[in-house]
């Protein structure tokens, strides 16, 4: 894995907004060191006079020249800068190029058919087995891709963002038009797949479904609903004004505005492409974009086993060896599958998070870091469940999070639960070191479970260890038996 690429930035400029992200850390999943929106609306008046008004340019073009300011300071190894639809499709937009180019940055014009292709690549590079169609929704389009085997195919743009179709926008009016444009391969990776959404006023909108829900996970990406929890949000949206959303459920003035538009849209998709659901994704152009830049072999890299292997080793006592304690305790779970592997590996990598926490506190620092985490690549389900796992690896005792426990069945829970115990077993045993647990092993044999360790190491074996073996076994249903 490659770290300290950057510190590079990105700025997006938008048809609602202008943002400029500097990001560092792994190329594979990069840390944002900095992120600063500016919302200047440039393409509000697209639909009605087609050009962008003085004061929306003259708001972006101060924020450029302050961006230029800060990206200068940083010391920036790449700085990116890409115009979208506002300045594509405007009377005005080379005239709002040449300012920019006054105040020192130098806009890449990207067409519909590239920013597609872009916001599929951050989809991608967040969820690897994307299959079905991105719908990035921005301020003045929207762009609909389909992606499969992790790459994406040709994609559209059409004049369908939020500031375009308005606050009076008819999702029967919109479906027409997709109807008329949306040729048939979209609609063929769409039907019965999955809708990918895109977007600030997309996760705008998925904000309000967790929050008027009362769902226990407040993490936009991986969260998923369906055509008819779409409508019913809809209804939920048409019955307040804007000031009343941002009251009740927390949104941001600006989003709260463009909800009505942006239900209008996925209630059109919905119809037209009839995705099996939608899920949101946290990734889209400005990944898409860092993804562009990764080899082939970094993009085919788990990004959430990349992650998980960062914060290993920055918070690990001795070094991550997050992988040899996954293969010491992988022969007490034969019957584990390629996806339950997967998150095993990732609680184990993060097996050592939280040990500069209060003791008292170890246990939930580390559910923290696994549910909460900053990862992609894993819905809400997987979140719970290394939460749960780091929970028993860490002493957790009592009841482990109840609205989170609700949303996996608890057979898995409990399951996830011996993982942690297992690790619990490896890390008092190994002292949190890697080369001991080279040294022996652990094993189901006739009912038991069974560590083997060599003669040298009998002393290993203390009673703390032993009270952690047999907590392990009784939770397996089976014995505890050391062998020397």
């Amino acid at each position: 894995m490659s770290r300290n690429f950057g510190p590079v930035g990105i700025i997006d400029i938008g048809s609602n907004s202008i943002r400029f992200v500097a990001y560092a850390g792994s190329e594979r999943v990069p840390s944002t060191l900095f992120n600063e929106k500016v919302s200047a609306g440039l393409g509000r008046e697209l639909a009605t006079s087609g050009r962008i008004p003085d004061k929306a340019m003259d708001q972006a073009i101060a924020a450029l020249a302050r961006f230029r300011l800060l990206a200068k300071e940083m010391k920036l190894k790449r700085l990116d800068v890409v115009a979208t639809a506002a300045v594509r499709d405007a009377e005005n937009g080379e005239d709002f190029l040449a300012r920019a180019r006054k105040v020192g940055i130098e806009p890449t014009l990207i067409t519909g058919e590239e920013e597609a292709r872009l916001a599929a690549l951050g989809v991608i590079s967040a969820i690897p087995t994307a299959r079905g169609v991105v719908a990035d929704l921005g301020g003045g389009s929207l762009e609909l891709t389909p992606v499969n085997g992790g790459q994406p195919e040709p994609g559209i743009s059409l004049p369908l963002g939020v500031l375009r179709v308005g606050p009076d926008a008819s999702a029967k009016q919109i479906a027409a038009m997709l109807k008329k444009q949306v040729p048939p391969s979209i609609l063929a990776a769409a039907a019965e797949r999955t809708l990918y959404l895109v977007g600030g006023s997309f996760r705008a909108y998925v904000q309000l479904d967790q929050h008027s829900a009362g769902y226990p996970l407040h993490i936009v990406h991986g969260h998923a609903l369906d055509q008819v929890r779409a409508r019913e949000l809809r209804q939920l949206i048409r019955s307040m004004t804007p000031e009343q959303l941002k009251s009740r459920y927390g949104l941001s003035s600006t989003r709260a505005q463009t909800l009505h538009a942006a239900a209008a849209v996925l209630e059109a998709l919905f119809r037209v492409l009839e995705p099996a659901r939608a899920v949101a994704s946290a990734y889209g152009l400005r990944e898409g974009l860092l993804f562009d830049h990764l080899t082939i072999d970094r993009q085919h890299q788990d990004p959430l086993l990349v992650a998980a292997l960062e914060a290993g080793e920055k918070l690990g006592r001795f070094g991550d060896h997050g992988a040899e304690l996954d293969s010491w305790i992988a022969p007490l779970f034969p019957d584990d599958d390629a996806a339950a592997r997967r998150l095993r590996l990732a609680a184990c990598l993060l097996a050592d998070v939280a040990w500069e926490a209060h003791p008292d506190f170890r246990a939930l620092w580390a559910v923290d870091m696994g549910v909460h985490g900053n990862w992609v690549g894993i819905d809400a389900e997987g979140r719970t469940i290394i939460g749960r796992a780091l929970w028993a690896a860490f002493g957790g005792e009592g009841p482990f999070a109840p609205g989170l426990a609700n949303l996996v069945e608890e057979r898995v829970l409990e399951h996830a639960g011996q993982w942690g115990a297992a690790i619990r077993l490896a890390q008092r045993l190994s002292g949190g070191t890697e080369k001991i647990l080279s040294r022996c092993s652990i094993a189901l044999d006739e009912g038991d479970v069974v560590l083997r360790l060599k003669s040298k190491d009998r002393a290993l074996y203390s009673d703390a260890v032993a009270r952690r073996h047999r907590q392990l076994a009784s939770l397996m249903g089976c014995g505890a038996r050391v062998e020397v």
